[in-house]
Formats: C-alpha cells, structure tokens, sequence
C-alpha cells in the first residue's frame, strides 16, 4: 500500500499551479513558432511574436505570463490501494495547495475566484475552491492533472444536444466565430462528444489536458473516427480565417482534442470549450516517495523572436490627446501610448454607470481619457505592477454608450472585438478601440512605469487605477467611424484561404 502524505500532495499542488504559471508546455511553445513561421498575416504574425517573446520573458523572470491567473481544476486519478497520511478531505487538501500557491510571496499570483456567484460576489483572497474531480482505479498511485483556466477562454465554452443525425462539423464551424476572439486564439479546441451534458463538458475539459500532437497525427495518419475527425476540424476551424486574435490568419487552432463516451440512442451532447495561448497544465504521479519534481523547459526551448513596431508606428501622448486627434486613426495601424490612463473592469463599470444614473459626481475626471480593461496582478520586489494584460472587451459593452456620452471619455483599450451596440456608440461619439495583445501581460506590463490606484480600492483588483506608461503597443481596433478590424480581418483572410487552400499551408 502507498502512503501519501498530507504535506506532499499540498506542495506538489503549490508546486505545479507555480510552475504553470510561467512556464508553457514545450509542445505549445513549438506548435506557437511553428504557426508563427507560417503566418502570412502580419497583424496576426505580430500578435504570435508577442506572445512567444512574453513567453520567454515569464520563463526568466518567474512571473505569470497572463494577468488572469485562472480558476483551477483538478483531475485526480487515484489507485484504491493508496493511502492518505492526514486528516482532511482530498478536495481539502487540493484547496491548501492552490492557497499556496496564490498567496506565494516570490511570485503572488491573481485571486479571481468569487463566492455567492448569484449574489455579493466575494473574492476569497486566495483564489480557492478549485474545482477537483475524482476517479478511483486499481492500483498504488496517484495519477494528477491540473489546468488554471482563464475566465475569457472559460466564458465561450459550448454545449449543445444535438440530433443524432446531425453534423458535428457543421454545428463546430457554425459556432467558433460566434466565439468571438476573447478566448485568445490561436489556442486548442477541446471537444467532448456523447455521454450525458455533463459528461460531454467534462470530457472537453480534460482532452485539453492532452499535448498538442495534430502534425504528427497529420503525418501518419488517422487509426479510428475520432482522428479522422480532429483532422477535419482542425482544417475546417482554421480555414474560417479568424487568425491570433481575431485579426485574420491562417492559424486560428493548435490543435483540436476530442474525448467521447457512449450515449442514449436519441442523444449526441457536444460540448466545446477553448484553450488560450496561455496554455497552463501539469502532468504528475505521486507514487509516496514525496513531492512531485517538475521539469521546466530550457532557454533553448524558446525561439529567438523579435518584434519591431516599424516606422510608420503613431506615438501618442495620453497626457494631451484630445477628441480631434483620434479621428485619423485607421484600423489595424500600430500605436504606442506614452502618458497617462485610466483602468476599469466589470465591476468599476458597473459602479460608474450607478453613479451616473444616480447623478452622482464619479471619482475620476474621465474627459479626454483612455480607459484600459485590465485586473493586474500584484506587484512583487521592485516591479511597478505584476502581469497586466487585458480582459475580454465585450463585458463592457453594455455599458460604452453611458460611459462615452456621459463622461467625456474618447478611447478603450481591451482585447478581443467588440459587439454591435458597443461600435456603434463608438461610431456615434467618434470614439476609438485599442487592442493589446491577450496572452502577452508581463510584455505589457513593462511599458507601466508607475501605478496606484485612484478609486474604488475595496474591487481589489479591479480597483480603478492610474497607469503612466511609457510606448505601451496597440493595435486600432475600431476607429472613429465604426469600422472594426475583428470584422474586416477574419472576411479578408477566410476568402484568402479558401484561394490558396490547395497549397495545404495551414
């Protein structure tokens, strides 16, 4: 019989979620380059290099390579002639790891997990409970995978039932690009076929487990439908032209995994749920002996990429801009902000907006300013500011109309697109969208040069605060005038594919 001790298994769970924190699985970081060397899309080209450059940044100096840390999940297989040295629950013990991890001072990583999710919305500090799942095998071991999953990729997962007739293709296809680009492609698919609803979303969680493999499975073949299927998926999905972020591309997925189950005859659940480009998930096995040794990749690893703005980039001076100056900015052109903005979340909208409503005076003066969508993490040592990429700019929709007209505020800056309501108030009051890249928040966040927070301190971190950056790079998402390069770029680079799709260059 094995014997596990309690102080193990916690560590081994601080451990990994540390470790995934900063470090990519070697597989993603080569499927990343690979499609990086292929891209014909420079917008999205650029995009890739960001990221991969943020990547090994995070490698060398420890730190998360996403501001959103994400909700933890654990699949744990444990043999039935294991024992447990301790006195608390298994999920107990998964919940000390992850408080240790979150709250480690070398390296504090972003508390995002709220209880009475219908009701306050409470952070709990430390970013516990995880979510665990548990399977009891024969055996002496104990078999761990966890995954720290972000809320943007988290939020467009999929789950339909289909007929049994029906076409997963079609239904696949039909639904990534209403997906949008806040789960940060270019990233994996995971999809789970059959069982029961649940199961279907259990399955697509943990195929995503699985390293990133579809070139080798190109290569050799498929062996069964499952494979003939992740091929056909992977073609399709990437021919839609959706691209890294959402800009165009030829490379929308890494790689799809699937996961199936036998289900009632009258049944075909499906579900769907995406993987960022930050990929985070460790593989280990306790077998008593002590804490789980992980392996980090090597600086060799990681390419060797550079990424230069050009001359034609526009610098910007946040300090002096005003509303006249933003109208001849075109869609896709690169911007560097130099100065000083302002940051807002969910939450701080949500605030504001009451506040006007109310006819309240807001805390910040927001006339002639940019606001950026961005929780950070907190700093440590001498950093002014840890990990600070944007969030997913279609939760602010819903309140762009108020804060444009009501406020005096001329510009956003987020990732991904925005939704029809949101670019036409940005239309109507000639305002502007920026995108900076998701999956490159330590590259960010050495363009802050100075940080404190201004208002709303008890959101935590999505407190309002005051960043004063210096060459922060952007791209013009939608100009003055309502035209959005998340809906121009897919059109333009889907109809190149489909002209070149012979070549097989994807």
């Amino acid at each position: 019989m094995t014997v596990i001790r309690e102080e193990d298994f916690v560590q081994s769970i601080a451990d990994a979620l540390q470790f995934i924190s900063y470090y990519h699985p070697v597989d993603f970081i080569k499927a990343m380059h690979e499609a990086y060397e292929k891209e014909q899309s420079q917008a999205a080209k650029d995009a890739m290099a960001q990221i991969l450059i943020n990547s090994r940044m995070c490698a060398m100096g420890r730190r998360p390579m996403c501001q959103d840390t994400g909700i933890v999940t654990v699949f744990l297989t444990i043999g039935m002639d294991v024992k447990f040295d301790t006195r608390l629950g298994v999920e107990d013990l998964v919940n000390e790891g992850v408080r240790r991890a979150y709250t480690n001072p070398d390296n504090v990583l972003r508390a995002s997990i709220l209880s009475d999710p219908a009701g306050k919305r409470q952070n709990t500090k430390d970013n516990t409970p995880a979510v665990t799942h548990i399977s009891l095998v024969p055996g002496d071991k104990m078999d761990v995978q966890i995954a720290a999953k972000g809320g943007g990729s988290e939020n467009k997962s999929k789950l339909i039932m289909l007929n049994p007739s029906d076409d997963i293709v079609e239904w696949v296809v039909k639904t990534v690009p209403t997906m949008g680009a806040g789960w940060c492609p270019p990233g994996m698919l995971g999809i789970g076929i059959g069982g029961t609803a649940e199961k279907a979303v259990l399955l697509a969680k943990h195929s995503l487990m699985d390293p990133i493999d579809i070139h080798e499975l190109r290569e050799r073949g498929p062996n069964n439908k499952v494979e003939e299927l992740r091929l056909e998926l992977f073609e399709a999905v990437n021919s839609l032209g959706i691209g890294a972020q959402g800009l165009g591309g030829i490379t929308t997925v890494l790689d799809i995994k699937i996961m199936d189950y036998p289900t009632h005859a009258a049944s075909k659940p499906v579900a769907m749920i995406p993987n960022c480009a930050a990929t985070r998930h460790a593989h280990f096995t306790l077998d008593g002996s002590g804490p789980a040794v992980l392996t980090p990749p090597v600086m060799d690893d990681y390419p060797e990429i550079t990424w230069e703005v050009g001359d034609t980039v526009r610098r910007v001076n946040l300090n002096t801009i005003t509303a006249d100056d933003i109208r001849d900015w075109l869609p896709g052109e690169t911007i560097l902000l130099s100065g000083k903005m302002l940051t807002g979340r969910d939450a701080a909208h949500k605030r504001m907006v009451e506040m006007i409503d109310k006819g309240e005076a807001l805390p910040v003066d927001l006339k002639n300013r940019f606001i950026y969508y961005v929780g950070p993490v907190d700093p440590v040592r001498d950093e002014v500011v840890g990990p600070a990429g944007p969030t997913t700019s279609t939760r602010m929709d819903k309140f762009t109309r108020t804060m444009l007209e009501k406020t005096g505020l001329i510009g956003m800056i987020g990732k991904a697109e925005r939704g029809s309501a949101a670019i036409e108030a940005i239309r109507d009051n000639q305002a502007v969208y920026l995108m900076a890249v998701g999956g490159a928040a330590y590259l960010v966040a050495q363009a802050v040069k100075h940080a404190n927070v201004v208002a709303f301190d008890d959101l935590g971190m999505e407190a309002i605060y005051e960043f004063d950056v210096e060459d922060m790079p952007v791209t013009v998402a939608v100009d003055s005038k309502g035209t959005s390069v998340h809906q121009t770029g897919p059109a333009e680079w889907k109809a190149k594919i489909a002209e070149f799709e012979p070549l097989k260059i994807i």
